[in-house]
């Protein structure tokens, strides 16, 4: 741990920057505008007002203070003559700050800081500032609020589960210490990482979530088996050998979880995104770094631990009588559950089917959009700012950017043609005047930006882009030969970005479909099992994700979860859910038929297995889903919303996983199967009594 973090720490990360958000033909616009200098830069706006009151005199001397000052300082790159409302109830000052426009909100605290010593010498007015970057660093610090919120119950949470499970302290205490140990080695190995795949700011956050998870998953398997080998009637093993037992069963279960894991998240870099690709690193490194530590930290600790327990025990024992073994670690319910099942497997697996499929139905009506800049909070005072300046400046909502990239010498060719252009949109409803023209200092790239009074989410935002895509733009730039151009801006950026990720999601599909299948049947060497890992990682991504279509895309559990639905999911939302639920399933689903399998190579009939695997394993998997579902569930009372819905889809995910997918359909599914479920192996003969599993010489 201490070398991962001196590592990360001596080379230092590599954040990513503006030009890796490109994406379609708004990025594309975007690069030929960078490449003249026309590039956007990071805005704000400060906006004066007095209660809807015409403004007068001191409103202008406020404005003139305010230019002066913003003009001084070094953050600022130009700013703009003050401009009136049309019914001169607002004044704004527009102020273009240096540097590129993803840097702005590391040096806007300057620029508010000037804005609020005016507004403290002018009482009479409320002046006030809004932007881009005053808005993203309010959503940054609001996040930040937020994700301490939820540490401060998921780690307490977690803690008082695994004292229910272990009724010890110290056992109690070593997952928490393996994922705090994997956490902080997997972020100093993240900085190195991002100098190949930079970090969008995201994956401190992934790896704290990911590192608690399956932290808590890989320990829980490995001190479940430990206890159960030491509890277990006519057990003389010493503390080296019960570790030694944990490490060939479970110890195998976690490396392959972990690969698998790792495995899943590799999808994301087909996204072809520094977002997804940020996320796909930190996963990594985490899941890897913690499976690193179950193989060597873990098994040296739980060795100890075992040793002072069996200490303790033969002291206990001297004076009293020897503690009674466990003869079972199959739950009341979950036996009274696997009889029933084991009574009606048909009707089990095909009632619990319907009812997953009639959970997925909704995700048929869903809809994907980005979530603008207007779905923020309003507890953040920059978007009541920005409210009020929309408001008083609806040309100010959204816009379009024709950029157009041609040889000096077609530059009056290129003029007339995006003339031509701005009069078509003058008459567009959706669009208004002024639009701007302006061009590069070598006369290579010109760039037309249209007013859209709208915000990007409308739907005439969104149908205007339409227009000038299909219609406007083919009519007047498209005739001109040997030219480059490209339709960017706010909307484009809004609607591109979308259309990008419902383009890669079925990419991600099959190369999570394949890899799941790949590694189930090759850990159990059963084409059957990938088959059946795929199906029910399938069946529990898509119930899931349709109750999020449910809920988020409707009304009615506004005042439930406080929030206000858009109609719409976030575009990231259901990548993150397929590869992070793909991934947890994994975990779960490797657990439980490693169970199997080692009671079939033992030499019990597959049906036995499956009962005594599945009924074995619920507890653990049972507590590692308890700890889960509560870490996901604390990101439902958060205030932006892709994260809201993400944290209500994972613990939705993880609840049908782990109570229905494992106990119920499961079992049901391999209890028809019977023997064909280890195609095209053939399982053990069946002997009697219990085959040892060999810990070493």
């Amino acid at each position: 741990m201490a070398l991962c973090l001196g590592i990360g720490v001596g080379i230092g990360g590599k954040p990513a920057a503006t030009e890796d958000f490109r994406i379609g033909e708004a990025g594309r616009g975007e690069a030929i505008a960078a490449s003249g200098g026309l590039q956007q830069r990071a805005v704000e706006r400060v906006l004066i007002t007095d209660d809807g009151m015409r403004l007068d005199a001191a409103a202008e001397s406020a404005a003139r203070e305010i230019t002066d000052r913003m003009r001084a300082l070094p953050e600022v790159d130009s700013v703009a003559v003050p401009v009136y409302s049309a019914d001169g109830t607002a004044l704004r000052v527009d102020v273009t700050m240096v540097g590129a426009e993803l840097d702005g909100d590391q040096h806007v605290g300057a620029l508010r800081a000037q804005t609020e010593e005016v507004a403290r010498a002018n009482p009479g007015l409320l002046i006030e500032e809004t932007g881009g970057p005053s808005i993203s660093s309010g959503v940054d610090a609001l996040r930040g609020r937020d994700l301490a919120r939820t540490e401060m119950i998921a780690v307490p949470v977690t803690l008082l589960t695994l004292l229910v499970v272990f009724r010890s302290l110290a056992l109690a205490l070593v997952p928490l210490l393996l994922a705090v140990s994997s956490i902080v080695a997997a972020i100093g190995l993240a900085m190195p990482a991002s100098h190949l795949f930079p970090d969008n700011g995201v994956g401190t956050n992934i790896i704290l979530l990911i590192g608690l998870a399956v932290g808590v998953d890989y320990t829980l398997f490995y001190l479940k088996r430990a206890r159960e080998e030491r509890d277990r009637p006519g057990a003389a093993l010493d503390s080296r050998a019960v570790v030694a037992v944990a490490a060939a069963t479970s110890g195998r279960a976690v490396v392959v979880s972990g690969l698998a894991v790792a495995a899943s998240t590799a999808t994301l870099y087909l996204v072809d995104d520094v977002i997804f690709s940020s996320i796909a690193t930190a996963a990594i490194l985490v899941t890897l770094v913690s499976v690193a530590s179950s193989l060597t930290a873990l098994p040296a600790l739980l060795t100890v631990l075992t040793d002072r327990a069996e200490r303790r025990a033969a002291r206990r024992a001297a004076g009293h009588a020897a503690p009674v073994r466990r003869t079972s670690s199959r739950g009341r319910f979950t036996g009274f559950v696997l009889h029933k099942i084991a009574a009606r497997p048909a009707a089990a697996l095909a009632v619990s089917v319907l009812a997953m499929l009639a959970l997925t139905a909704p995700v048929l009506g869903l809809e994907l959009t980005d979530m603008g800049r207007e779905t923020h909070p309003r507890t953040i005072p920059a978007m009541q700012t920005f409210d009020r300046l929309n408001a008083a400046f609806p040309e100010l909502k959204s816009m379009h950017q024709v950029v157009v990239a041609a040889d000096p010498a077609r530059a009056n060719d290129v003029t007339h043609a995006l003339r031509a252009l701005a009069e078509r949109a003058a008459d567009d409803p959706a669009m208004m005047r002024p639009d701007e023209s302006r061009t590069s200092a070598d006369g290579r790239v010109t760039l037309l930006e249209l007013r859209v009074p709208h915000h990007v989410s409308d739907d005439a935002a969104l149908r205007s882009l339409e227009r000038v895509r299909a219609d406007y733009v083919p009519a007047t730039i498209g005739v001109l030969p040997n030219i480059d151009y490209a339709v960017t801006g706010d909307v484009a950026r809004y609607a591109d970005y979308p259309a990008h990720q419902k383009q890669k999601l079925p990419l991600v599909i099959a190369g999570l479909l394949l890899v799941t299948f790949a590694l189930t049947a090759a850990a159990f060497r059963s084409i059957v099992l990938g088959l059946v890992g795929v199906v029910l990682n399938l069946l529990s991504a898509g119930a899931s994700l349709g109750l999020l279509t449910l809920v988020f895309q409707h009304t009615w559990a506004e005042r439930l979860l406080d929030f206000d639905s858009t109609g719409t999911i976030g575009s990231r939302v259901p990548l993150l859910l397929f590869v992070i639920l793909f991934g947890l399933s994994m975990d779960y689903q490797v657990f439980v038929l490693s169970r199997i399998k080692e009671a079939v190579d033992n030499g019990a009939p597959t049906r036995q297995a499956v009962l005594d695997g599945v009924g074995g394993s619920a507890g653990v998997v049972t507590s590692a889903a308890f700890v889960m579902v509560t870490v996901f569930a604390s990101f439902v009372p958060l205030h932006i919303m892709e994260m809201k819905q993400m944290g209500f889809a994972l613990a939705v995910a993880v609840l049908l996983d782990a109570f229905v997918i494992r106990i119920v359909i499961l079992p049901a599914l391999l209890l028809l199967l019977g023997d064909r479920t280890w195609w095209p192996a053939r399982p053990a003969v069946t002997t009697a009594g219990r085959v040892p599993v060999k810990v070493g010489s």
